[in-house]
């Protein structure tokens, strides 16, 4: 063994390659470098995190700037504010940057104007960019521009470095001809050029001096030793405050308690609204009990006078003579036609679709609908047009009065013409009828198979059906009324005499 670590030692002063130590001399060796490793991967008997080869280790990468160095040698500290910004940009950064600058002679060559030629060639200079400038503004704005103009061709004398009759056909040299490849005005951009990039930053701060650090006296120190801020209601971290500490803190202990006399006053001005506030409440409810007490007393004197109205009904006794058979018979047609409309509301609830007025008149025949000269509903799939709005003939004054369009005249002609209407329906149709009548329908006379009882013959009407001139003798029952009328009760036995007399015609 001792001669293999001899050996061992040996080689390690000749050789430079560093090895690991051989088995058996391992003990608390821990590879860290690259040459602990020589040419293998990890020892797996170590149990420590090894990376041969800079295997699995994670790169680490820092924004630290490097330390840089001036001419004299010092550290240049102004390289931060420098990072990210343009090396000719002005960065006042230093002490002697803050110093005015010193007043030169006047023929010192710094101060004087340049030459002519000078001037003229910073002119030339200036005015070929911004034509540069302006020209690829006004190309790129134009919709179609003409193609670019080609530079001129070069000529370049080329020796291979191959020679032989095998290569280059034998030559020694080739001349190429360099041309400018044509580019295509209408095609669109290959790179994008709008993309948004963050703007650089600003400009650095102007540099702050400061003065030299000066030691502190004991008595400036004791002036800003600020004491702790302990709170008398939060501990959140469960501190143990002394309680001089806590006390101090506050002040408490430099003031007297003093209750303000206010207090007193709150106190008693809301007894007093209470107070009053319950005897306001207890005399309301005195006020309704009363109220209630009155309108239970009206009730039962009605029920008590209804009691003795029913009692002197059973027993025949009647209070105002006629007055009261003609009431009961009101009150009897009121309760039948209370209970016609409950009929008729019972009906429409259970079957409304098909009592409703809108399906009445659409379960209507179209004989009725055509008689009564209404359009025909008749469904079709083809559009349907008003004619009114193909009428050219009338102008802008047909919609308008005459231009005035203030005037709110809607129903200015008749919807139909009155004559035709009436021809239309109390007339039967000519083609309809033509079979049964005959052509000549205006001067056959209808007669019935039998006459009405009391008809009378007179002449015959073209026109609706006329009517004489008050045949009920609503005139008369008016003019009776007004003679007699005085008391309304009289008035109202009239209207029910009427209405029975109605009711009775109607029932025959």
């Amino acid at each position: 063994i001792l001669s293999r670590v001899q050996r061992s030692q040996s080689t390690a002063l000749v050789s430079t390659r560093r090895e690991p130590p051989p088995y058996g001399f391992r003990k608390s060796w821990v590879p860290r470098a690259l040459e602990d490793f020589g040419d293998g991967g990890a020892f797996p008997e170590i149990h420590v995190a090894q990376f041969p080869l800079e295997m699995g280790r994670k790169k680490r990468t820092s924004n630290a700037l490097a330390v840089q160095v001036d001419a004299e040698g010092k550290i240049k500290y102004d390289a931060i504010a420098r990072q990210g910004q343009s090396k000719d940009k002005v960065i006042f950064s230093k002490y002697t940057d803050m110093l005015p600058k010193e007043v030169l002679n006047e023929d010192d060559p710094e101060l004087q104007k340049p030459d002519e030629e000078a001037v003229n060639e910073l002119t030339e200079k200036t005015r070929a960019a911004l034509e540069k400038q302006v020209s690829q503004k006004i190309a790129a704005a134009m919709p179609v521009r003409a193609a670019d103009k080609l530079a001129p061709a070069q000529y370049i004398r080329y020796t291979p470095s191959q020679q032989g009759l095998a290569f280059n056909s034998g030559a020694k040299q080739r001349v190429i001809r360099m041309v400018e490849m044509q580019k295509d005005p209408m095609e669109p951009p290959r790179f994008k050029i709008n993309k948004k990039i963050p703007r650089g930053p600003p400009s650095p701060p102007a540099p702050v001096m400061h003065s030299p650090s000066r030691k502190m006296t004991v008595k400036e120190q004791q002036e800003w030793k600020i004491p702790p801020c302990i709170s008398n209601w939060k501990n959140a971290k469960g501190y143990t405050i002394p309680l001089d500490k806590r006390l101090a803190a506050d002040g408490r202990g430099l003031q007297t308690v003093h209750i303000n006399e206010n207090f007193a006053k709150l106190a008693e001005a809301l007894y007093i609204a209470d107070r009053k506030a319950r005897e306001a409440v207890e005399m309301r409810a005195q006020v309704e009990k009363k109220m209630a007490q009155k309108e239970k007393e009206k009730k039962e004197e009605k029920l008590r006078e209804l009691a003795k109205m029913a009692r002197d009904r059973r027993a025949g006794i009647k209070a105002h003579g006629g007055e009261d058979t003609e009431v009961r018979e009101r009150d009897e047609i009121r309760h039948e036609r209370r209970k016609e409309r409950q009929h008729d509301r019972n009906i429409s609830r259970a079957a409304p679709d098909k009592r409703s007025k809108l399906q009445r008149d659409q379960d209507r025949d179209i004989s009725e609908l055509i008689a009564l000269g209404q359009p025909n509903p008749r469904t079709s799939s083809e559009a349907q047009y008003d004619q009114r709005l193909f009428n050219q003939n009338k102008g802008m004054d047909s919609g308008f009065a005459g231009g005035e369009d203030e005037i709110y005249n809607v129903y200015d002609q008749p919807f139909r013409g009155g004559r035709d209407m009436a021809q239309n329906i109390y007339r039967p149709s000519k083609n309809a009828d033509k079979d049964m009548y005959g052509d000549d329908l205006d001067t056959l006379m209808f007669v019935p198979d039998r006459e009405f009882s009391g008809a009378d013959h007179g002449p015959r009407r073209d026109g609706p059906v006329q009517f004489e001139e008050d045949p009920f003798g609503l005139d008369k029952f008016l003019e009776e009324a007004k003679q007699h009328g005085g008391s309304k009760r009289a008035s109202t036995s009239g209207r029910s005499k009427d209405y029975d007399h109605e009711k009775k015609r109607r029932k025959e």
